[in-house]
């Protein structure tokens, strides 16, 4: 594991390797900090869920989902390195955060500053690129989000490292609510892509605030040159695999902007918005606790094994089941939520469903690997990914559409970069006993599902009143499937990290 020492006037600064904690109060904080996570996050997802229904139906069409789709792809890479991984200390280090909490502020705030004045003036280039040319003000307008993530990232990592979920969802729902309220304003007042950006702005200025008040006293600046050399040395890896993590997610959406046009793009980023909704609520819960938790075990191997294998099994079996029904129900799904005019999203969707499982393996191992400090691992994987996967999609753009970039992401997903993951975390002492032990339930479970839900759209057909029933049939039988092994997957509270 590499270590990190951060002076702080003279002395040295506990390394970044945690001490240890009680298994049993570690269970209890990781156990109610994900309690509220997932409550948090399936309350947000499905007023976002609505909101995009209001606005596909009502307001908006696949053109202008594809400018948005454009601006949310470059904010979301730079806000994957905006604050040069500093803040992943506030989380990781041993010790009093509020001794290097005003260097790390410093670096984040001017980092995001500086960046979002190089994208500022290159916006009318990026957007050309990206054949998107009236993307270039909505990119201004939304990577204002930048410079004030950047500034709340010490605050949100506190509470990150506290488990202070309930706060957070507080936090989240003061920003959905007013980012919301803005959006769908201004997009019924004809603003069009517009709307997104000056949403996100409000909804993240709110984010602050609420974050500034939860965590008082953090947003206060400071300079430490010898803390500032060992953040950075910290978090410039971290940063630079978190990049090259969003840009495997995102590098799709540059490839179909620029090789199939604005209106192609819009129904992909509905396809890739929906495949993501078990990412989303479900991975994005537990990665809100699963790094802080993660870090507690790593002094551990058996123990970190254990907590990883229990929490993949979990997010498995909580994501199979709806990767299966948004897959095999493509057409009637989106047909019914967003209306006829999107079915063109339906062809990519089910592609996109099995790469939505896969990113949900894979972040989870990203987490673990950052947490026991295998960052140099992280960057090699995540490089070969997007290096592999740029000419596929490109490739797949030309000869199939949205679903040949669709099957593309599948291909490079399953055939390289798991394989590639699988052997990190066996390096770092969690062997595929581990997780196929995880995983060996939820996918005999999905199988059988798959099969189900086939058999049952031939005897039944794919009318709304059949989707009902089929997707019940389907589910009775993935969950038939899955009780027999529900004690693997959960397995002891005292070390599960979720």
């Amino acid at each position: 594991m590499d270590s990190v020492r951060t002076p702080d006037s003279g002395t040295a600064e506990p390394s970044d390797t945690p001490a240890p904690a009680a298994p049993a109060s570690l269970g209890r904080k990781v156990r109610s900090a994900a309690r509220w996570s997932l409550i948090n996050t399936v309350v947000m997802r499905l007023g976002n869920f609505a909101t995009g229904i209001l606005l596909a139906r009502f307001a908006l069409g696949p053109a202008e989902w594809g400018v948005y789709g454009i601006a949310q792809t470059v904010l979301l890479v730079l806000l994957s390195a905006n604050e040069l991984g500093v803040s992943l200390a506030i989380v990781r280090w041993e010790g009093d955060p509020r001794r290097f909490a005003p260097t790390v502020l410093t670096l984040a705030t001017a980092s995001s500053g500086l960046l979002y004045a190089a994208l500022f003036l290159a916006a009318p280039t990026v957007a050309g690129l990206l054949d998107s040319p009236n993307a270039s003000g909505v990119l201004r307008v939304m990577c204002l989000c930048l410079v004030i993530d950047g500034i709340a990232q010490v605050p949100a990592g506190y509470l990150t490292r506290e488990f202070a979920q309930g706060r957070r969802m507080v936090i989240d729902a003061l920003n959905f609510v007013l980012s919301t309220a803005v959006t769908l304003l201004l997009a019924f007042a004809g603003w069009g892509a517009m709307s997104f950006a000056w949403g996100a702005v409000a909804g993240n200025i709110a984010a602050l605030i609420g974050c500034a008040l939860a965590a008082p006293g953090l947003l206060r600046f400071g300079w430490d040159p010898q803390q500032a050399r060992a953040l950075l040395r910290f978090g410039l890896p971290l940063a630079g695999a978190s990049l090259l993590a969003l840009a495997v997610v995102n590098v799709d959406t540059m490839v179909v902007g620029s090789t199939l046009g604005g209106v192609s793009l819009g129904f992909y980023v509905l396809a890739f918005n929906m495949s993501g909704w078990p990412v989303r609520v479900i991975s994005e819960a537990a990665r809100r606790v699963s790094f802080a938790g993660f870090s507690r075990l790593a002094d551990s191997p058996q123990a970190l094994a254990q907590g990883f294998s229990r929490a993949l099994g979990v997010l498995i079996a909580g994501t199979v089941p709806l990767c299966v029904l948004l897959g095999g129900l493509a057409g009637p799904v989106v047909q019914l939520v967003y209306g006829a005019k999107w079915l063109p999203a339906a062809d990519a969707l089910p592609w996109l469903m099995a790469l939505g499982l896969i990113r949900i393996g894979c972040e989870l191992a990203y987490d673990c690997l950052v947490a026991v400090g295998r960052r140099r691992s992280l960057i090699l994987v995540q490089g070969l990914w997007v290096v592999a996967l740029i000419p596929v999609l490109i490739v797949g753009a030309r000869m199939g559409g949205i679903v040949g970039v669709s099957q593309g992401h599948v291909l490079v997903g399953a055939g390289l970069v798991v394989p590639v993951f699988l052997y990190a975390l066996r390096r770092a002492g969690i062997g595929l006993v581990h997780i196929a032990r995880a995983c060996a339930w939820p996918f005999l479970g999905g199988i059988v599902m798959t099969l189900v839900l086939l058999l049952a759209k031939r005897l039944l057909g794919d009318g709304t009143p059949a989707l009902f029933a089929i997707g019940a049939a389907a589910l009775a039988s993935y969950v038939v499937c899955v009780v027999p092994g529900r004690r693997s997957l959960l397995g002891s509270r005292a070390v599960a990290t979720i």
